[in-house]
C-alpha cells in the first residue's frame, strides 16, 4: 500500500538566509538604482573614518542613509537634526543586519541653497567659539612701512589696490603673494600666505582682495580653513572681498572688514598730506595745550606766593636752618673730643708695647715648658714600671695555673675524635678511637677495655 502512495506535494527550493538576503539585495539594486528621495534628517552622526549615517522620514516612514567619507568630504554644508534635504542615491541591503538602506551620493537642502546653508552653519559655529568678538580683533597700524597683499597677481583687484596704495604714500613698501581666489584649492593657498607672512613677520598690515562675483566664486573666502588661519594670525589683517553687499566669514573673521578691496586699500594707510595735515593739527593742538599748562601754573605760583602760609614756611626754614648750624658745630666738637681721646689711648698703648720685653718672657716660658716636661716623663717612667711589675705578677700566676704544668707532672688529657674532652668512661665505647694530649707530644688509641666507677 506504501509504495503505491501519491506524493501530492510540489518540488519546493529552500532557501538559506544568505542566499535570500542577497537575491533581495540583487532585485532592489537592479531596481532602484539612481532615486531622489525627500524628506527630514534625524539621528544624524559621524563615525570615526568619516563616514555620515542619518536617518530620512516623513510622516509615515523612515529609511536608513549612508554617506560614505569620499561623498561626504565633498559637501558644503553638514547634515543635522531636523533639516528637510532631497538625497540622491541607490537602493541596497546590508546584510550584517539584513536591513535595506539608502547609499547616498548627493544630498542638498530644500530650499535653502548648499553653499548658503553652509555658509550660515560655519558662521554660527564660529561666531559661537568667540572668532568674531571685537575684543581679539588688533587696531591697524598708524603708519605701515610695508604692506602684504595675498590675491591673484591677475586680477583688477590687484592693480585697483596697487595704484591706490602708490597714490596715497609713494614710499610704501609692497609685498605681493600670488594665489588663486576662487576654485578648488584656492582656500588652501591663500591660508599658505597668510602662514608664510606670519612666519617671516615681514609686514606690518596684511590685505586679503579679491573682486565681486557669485557666492561659488567667493567660496574660497567662507572656508573654515581660512577662517582659523585669519584668527591665529598675528598681523592685523583686512579683508577686502568683493562688492559692499557681500559678505564672507573672512570678513567676520578679519580685524577690518572693507566693502570694496579699493576700500581697503584705503583703510591702510592715508595720504601723504592728510597724515601731514593730522600732525600739524596734533602739533597745534600740544602747543596750545601747553600754553594753556603754563598759564594755569603760572598763576597757582603767584598765589602760593601770595598765601601767608607760604611766608610762613620761609621762618621756618630759617630758623631750621640755623637749628642746623648749631648742630653741625656741637657735632664737630664732640669729634674732636673724641678723637683726642682715642689719640691718649693711642699713646698709651704704644708706651705698654715699647716696655715689653718679648725675649725675657719667651726663655721664661721656655723654662717652665722643660720643667713641665722633666716631670711628666717622670712620671710616665714611674707608670710604666708599675704597669710591668703587675703584668710579671699576672704571667707568673698564668705559668702556675697553666695546664700544662699538670701534664708535666704526669697527668694527661683525653678527648675523642671531635676533640671533646672525656670526664668518665660512659662518654666512649669499646672500639672507640680516642686521643691524649701528653705534656710533650700525644697519643692516638683504642678502648679495649673500660670500667665505671660504682655509685
Amino acid at each position: 500500500m506504501t509504495q503505491f502512495q501519491l506524493n501530492l506535494a510540489p518540488g519546493k527550493k529552500i532557501w538559506s538566509v544568505k542566499e535570500l538576503t542577497e537575491r533581495i539585495r540583487d532585485l532592489l539594486a537592479g531596481a532602484f538604482t539612481d532615486v531622489w528621495v525627500e524628506g527630514e534628517v534625524s539621528n544624524c552622526h559621524v563615525s570615526q573614518p568619516g563616514h555620515i549615517y542619518f536617518t530620512l522620514k516623513d510622516a509615515h516612514a523612515q529609511i536608513r542613509c549612508v554617506t560614505f567619507r569620499n561623498q561626504a568630504q565633498r559637501l558644503k554644508f553638514r547634515p543635522e537634526d531636523g533639516l528637510k534635504v532631497t538625497v540622491r542615491g541607490s537602493i541596497g541591503v546590508y546584510e550584517p543586519r539584513g536591513e535595506y538602506q539608502l547609499y547616498a551620493e548627493h544630498i542638498e537642502p530644500v530650499g535653502l541653497g548648499a553653499l548658503q546653508l553652509a555658509f550660515e552653519q560655519l558662521k554660527k559655529q564660529l561666531e559661537k567659539e568667540g572668532l568674531f568678538d571685537a575684543a581679539r580683533k588688533r587696531p591697524l597700524p598708524a603708519l605701515p612701512r610695508r604692506v602684504g597683499i595675498i590675491t591673484s597677481p591677475r586680477g583688477a583687484a590687484v592693480r585697483d589696490v596697487v595704484r591706490i596704495l602708490r597714490r596715497r604714500f609713494p614710499n610704501l613698501h609692497l609685498l605681493i603673494y600670488p594665489t588663486r581666489v576662487q576654485g578648488e584649492g584656492a582656500a588652501a593657498e591663500i591660508v599658505a600666505g597668510i602662514k608664510y607672512f606670519n612666519r617671516k613677520q615681514s609686514v606690518d598690515v596684511l590685505l586679503l582682495v579679491r573682486g565681486g562675483g557669485s557666492l561659488e566664486d567667493l567660496w574660497a573666502f567662507n572656508e573654515e580653513v581660512l577662517a582659523r588661519a585669519i584668527a591665529a594670525c598675528t598681523i592685523p589683517t583686512i579683508s577686502g572681498v568683493g562688492h559692499e553687499t557681500d559678505f564672507t566669514i573672512a570678513d567676520f573673521v578679519a580685524d577690518v572688514r572693507a566693502s570694496t578691496p579699493s576700500a581697503a586699500a584705503e583703510l591702510v594707510v592715508r595720504t601723504k598730506q592728510e597724515f601731514n595735515r593730522h600732525l600739524g593739527e596734533l602739533r597745534g593742538d600740544l602747543a596750545e595745550r601747553i600754553r594753556y599748562r603754563l598759564l594755569e601754573q603760572r598763576h597757582r605760583l603767584r598765589e602760593l606766593a601770595t598765601h601767608v602760609g607760604f611766608r610762613r614756611l620761609e621762618e621756618l626754614l630759617r630758623r631750621n636752618r640755623q637749628q642746623t648750624d648749631e648742630l653741625l658745630a656741637r657735632l664737630g666738637q664732640a669729634l674732636d673730643a673724641r678723637t683726642e681721646r682715642l689719640r691718649r689711648r693711642l699713646t698709651v698703648a704704644a708706651t705698654r708695647i715699647v716696655s715689653f720685653d718679648s725675649k725675657q718672657r719667651i726663655a721664661a716660658w721656655r723654662q717652665r715648658a722643660a720643667q713641665r716636661s722633666d716631670g711628666l716623663g717622670a712620671r710616665i717612667e714611674r707608670l710604666l714600671a708599675l704597669k710591668r711589675q703587675r703584668l710579671e705578677r699576672l704571667f707568673v700566676q698564668l705559668e702556675e695555673r697553666s695546664p700544662l704544668r699538670v701534664l708535666e707532672r704526669g697527668y694527661a688529657i683525653c678527648t675523642d675524635t671531635a676533640g671533646n674532652v672525656l670526664r668518665s668512661a660512659e662518654q666512649v665505647a669499646l672500639g672507640d678511637e680516642v686521643r691524649v694530649q701528653l705534656s710533650r707530644g700525644n697519643l692516638a688509641a683504642e678502648v679495649l677495655r673500660k670500667q665505671t666507677p660504682e655509685k
